[in-house]
């Protein structure tokens, strides 16, 4: 009579040691369009707006550099782009009188403010670019300078107490001033720019543009185009950068239509049909700088202001400044060198 109950315990322990059959997993329906009007409004678009009103608040850098020879108006260029005296400017000099010849680099700051955006522009000058006898090795000085606004911003980032905001003084974009010659580059040209492009943004424009018939320049522009490419030169925006296919679309019709930018540049302002326009007198009339059909300064204009601006910042960063870092870093060992006043301090300290 006591087998009964044993049996029945000794089957309920070997039944709780039997695994259940495992039920079939459930196919998970297809999902269903989500309709944001059950859902409720959720707020995600309000993003943009608070990262253009941080912005807005810190403002903006840019740094531009301009090169070229001597008497190509590069620093006139600079003040029609920014409609601003901004190159080289003194207290006491006036649109009438000559802007004075460069024979520094020279890092020139201005604060520009439109539609409530501020922006900290700053003009680098450099002396003419191959106005000497002896032009060996004459980029030297102009790539030290682009270096050393690196080097400057590494060794913020490495401080132990690190600025939340490090001051960028980074050369964003390098305006290549071309002679119009109507011919072809000089090896001076083809040499900075094979030096330089590695380091920096570099914009080739072909300057004083009116010196030439629409025919010449067109022909010029090609030239110009053909012989980047045999040489391999890779001017900005480089192809390999093109993140998607919009922008290689876009930037495609840059290199092959615009590159390099045929450009006139004035201080001074006309009056053309009842109109105030920027331009150039000649005896024949005037060419109105803004006028697409008499030179391209529009088109680099919006180039490097409205539409790749903030592009030139983030591949000097992402890419001509990365690849100087991990350069540095990996010359000294993964750590950037102990000046010598970091040395001493250190050997105090023991």
């Amino acid at each position: 009579p006591r087998a009964g109950p044993v049996e029945s315990k000794n089957e309920a322990a070997m039944s709780e040691l039997v695994p259940e059959p495992r039920q079939k997993p459930v196919v998970p329906m297809k999902p269903m369009g989500i309709n944001a009007s059950l859902l409720g409004y959720i707020g995600i678009d309000t993003i943009i707006e608070q990262m253009r009103k941080k912005t807005m608040k810190t403002g903006f850098d840019f740094n531009i550099m301009v090169v070229g020879q001597s008497g190509l108006g590069k620093s006139t260029l600079v003040n029609t782009l920014f409609k601003s005296q901004v190159s080289r400017k003194s207290s006491g000099w006036n649109r009438e009188e000559k802007i004075p010849k460069t024979v520094e680099i020279k890092a020139i700051g201005h604060v520009i403010e439109e539609g409530g955006v501020k922006m900290k522009l700053t003009v680098i000058d450099t002396p003419g670019f191959g106005d000497q006898i002896n032009n060996e090795n004459c980029w030297e000085p102009i790539e030290k300078y682009i270096n050393e606004q690196y080097e400057k911003f590494l060794k913020e980032e490495v401080n132990i107490a690190r600025k939340k905001r490090i001051p960028d003084t980074r050369v964003h974009c390098c305006l290549y001033f071309i002679s119009p010659t109507g011919h072809s580059l000089r090896p001076l040209d083809l040499e900075f720019m094979k030096h330089l492009s590695k380091v920096v943004n570099i914009i080739p424009v072909i300057a004083k543009a009116d010196t030439m018939t629409l025919e010449e320049k067109t022909e010029f522009k090609q030239r110009v185009r053909k012989e980047l490419e045999v040489n391999g030169i890779e001017f900005y925006p480089q192809k390999e950068f093109d993140e998607d296919l919009e922008d290689k679309t876009e930037n495609d019709k840059i290199r092959q239509e615009s590159m390099p930018f045929a450009v006139v540049g004035s201080d001074k302002e006309y009056q053309v049909n009842g109109k105030r326009v920027l331009g150039r007198k000649t005896p024949w009339g005037i060419i109105e700088v803004e006028n697409l059909n008499h030179c391209e300064f529009a088109l680099l204009r919006d180039f490097v202001i409205r539409t790749h601006l903030q592009d030139l910042k983030e591949v000097t960063h992402n890419i001509h400044y990365e690849t100087y870092r991990a350069k540095r870093l990996n010359d000294n060992g993964g750590l950037p060198p102990m000046t010598v006043e970091t040395e001493e301090n250190h050997e105090s300290n023991l």
